[in-house]
């Protein structure tokens, strides 16, 4: 065969493929009403056969052309089998009492023994079997073996029916549960993605906030006394080149964990702070120009979670001291003790400027809020009664694996 025969008997068998596929489409759209046509064709044969040996001549003009009448009449109703399957069913008992016609009344318990499955079934099918005793009982001189053959002829239409209609409903209910699982899928992922978007943005907030506001501080001290030395100059722009660096090395460190995969066990997308790094957020502040006093209680051995609580707690703090109330001066207290849990609070007093100098995102109440309350602790922020604000929280010593200091 050369390569030509073969390129052209490819290109018959794809058209043939494809032709079969067209073909089969239509015949699976089109396909009840062609079993339709079988139900109606096949019961119209054995109405002929049954109708043709009725009886002798004399008889054949009478009885076999009722039994003819009433089997094309029942016969003719399965095409409405599906849409009002009690309605033929009934006909097709009357037809098998009339005429002893059995196949259009055993097609039609079928369609209803796969549509239905309750009490009309029931019914009917009890109705189906007096039908078929009481118009064969003339014929038969053994009534035992009439009462018994009825329970299975009708019986087994009606079993066969009731099998295909439990399987149609087990695979629609299957289908019904693959769809409903693929939807709760994707709304888990949906929902997956909306959370870590929200933990991406609270974790963005916490680590350049605070410095940002920073070197706010530094260039609103610089702006609002430009009398100052050259020296003070100097060190205040050395502080807003620092923290500047700061925050843009924290930023890497966070665009890195983003671009990078995370394990299984999570990784957090910021630096983590320690319980020892309160000292030096609290000296940034006062490096800033801001008068805080503070009172820093926690030993050694502090847990993880705890302790990454209690900075985002002060930093958060005291990042909106430097926004809202940025020449009031604020005391921080954080005491702790394994067994009484660790109690954090930074109050500052009246701000004389009415003024922001950095407007608030309003996710920073919100997520201290948050890690708190997953935290085990309690929060609670207010006014105080001299005019101030006050954040007051208290943490649970939690048995962390990971301990710092």
């Amino acid at each position: 065969m050369t390569q030509r025969d073969y390129a052209d008997r490819m290109r018959w068998l794809r058209r043939w493929f494809t032709r079969f596929g067209r073909w089969y489409a239509w015949f699976l759209r089109h396909a009840p009403r062609f079993r339709d046509l079988i139900y109606i064709g096949f019961s119209l044969l054995t109405i002929v056969a049954q109708a043709a040996g009725a009886g002798g001549r004399e008889g054949w003009i009478t009885k076999s052309w009722i039994v003819l009448g009433i089997g094309v009449l029942a016969s003719l109703v399965l095409w409405w089998r599906r849409r009002y399957p009690i309605a033929v069913t009934v006909i097709g008992i009357l037809a098998m009492a009339s005429a002893q016609i059995f196949v259009p009344m055993g097609l039609a318990l079928l369609t209803l023994s796969i549509r239905r499955r309750d009490v009309w079934l029931a019914v009917l099918s009890l109705a189906g079997y007096a039908a078929y005793v009481g118009s064969s009982w003339q014929q038969n001189t053994d009534p035992y073996v009439l009462l018994f053959t009825g329970p299975f002829l009708v019986g087994s239409w009606v079993a066969v029916g009731a099998y295909v209609g439990a399987r149609r409903d087990l695979m629609v209910s299957l289908r019904d549960r693959a769809e409903r699982a693929e939807a709760e899928r994707e709304l888990r992922a949906e929902q997956a993605k909306l959370g870590e978007r929200a933990r991406i943005a609270q974790e963005m907030h916490d680590v350049l906030a605070h410095k940002v506001s920073l070197i706010a501080l530094h260039a609103g001290g610089l702006e609002v006394n430009p009398a100052v030395g050259p020296e003070k100059v100097e060190s205040s722009a050395g502080l807003i080149r620092q923290t500047a660096r700061q925050a843009m090395e924290d930023l890497r460190e966070v665009l890195g964990v983003l671009r990078a995969d995370v394990s299984e066990d999570g990784a957090d997308l910021a630096p983590v702070p320690k319980a020892s790094d309160l000292a030096r957020l609290v000296d940034d502040s006062r490096a800033a120009g801001v008068n805080v006093r503070s009172e820093l209680d926690l030993p050694d051995g502090v847990p993880a979670l705890v302790g990454r609580t209690v900075y985002r707690l002060v930093q958060e703090s005291l990042t909106n001291v430097h926004k809202h109330a940025r020449g009031a001066t604020t005391e921080v207290v954080v005491r702790g003790a394994e067994g009484d849990g660790v109690t954090v609070r930074v109050t500052n007093v009246r701000p004389v400027a009415a003024g922001s100098l950095l407007p608030g995102s309003g996710a920073g109440l919100v997520g201290l809020r948050e890690r708190v309350t997953l935290s085990g602790g309690q929060l609670t922020t207010g006014p105080t009664p001299d005019g101030g604000w006050q954040v007051e929280a208290w943490l649970p010593w939690s048995d962390g694996r990971e301990g710092e200091a």
